[in-house]
């Protein structure tokens, strides 16, 4: 695929690596969003803004874990992760980038996930708006602006 040829950068493989270790023991599509949500503030240009909105790295508390919740979906699952690395790779080819960064896997889990993923974020006291408008005044580590939410 044309997405498939854009390298990632330490960060965004090490946000996809620690995915494939955390998504598989998710109760619901839900709980996957929330652990993307815990991947993403930590590293990268998506982290920095995440943290500069507040979004720290105190444990995060959900109403339910998923298991006694009968409105939460299934799962995506195992391969979700190399749906998000693809998508990624492709919106940094689509960018013309050297590297698939953090903004380009943040913009593929929201591909994915959608309201699940707006939930976390709201939950947290932010919204993808307000992510998107951090991400924007920032400059990814190659001198690039990131991706627009428009781009989706």
């Amino acid at each position: 695929m044309h997405g498939s040829n854009t390298p990632l950068s330490q960060d965004a493989a090490l946000v996809l690596a620690l995915a494939g270790t955390a998504i598989p023991f998710a109760h619901s599509a839900e709980d996957e969003a929330e652990r993307w949500l815990r991947l993403l503030r930590l590293h990268g240009q998506v982290g920095i803004a995440l943290q500069g909105l507040g979004v720290g790295e105190a444990p995060l508390m959900t109403p339910t874990d998923g298991r006694d919740d009968p409105s939460g979906t299934t799962p995506f699952g195992r391969d979700i992760v190399n749906d998000v690395a693809h998508r990624a790779m492709t919106f940094a080819a689509g960018r013309a980038a050297e590297r698939t960064g953090t903004a380009d896997v943040l913009f593929a889990v929201i591909d994915v996930y959608g309201r699940m993923f707006d939930r976390a974020l709201f939950l947290r006291g932010t919204s993808r708006d307000e992510l998107v408008e951090r991400l924007a005044g920032t400059r990814n580590w190659n001198g690039s602006r990131p991706a627009s939410a428009h781009a989706l």
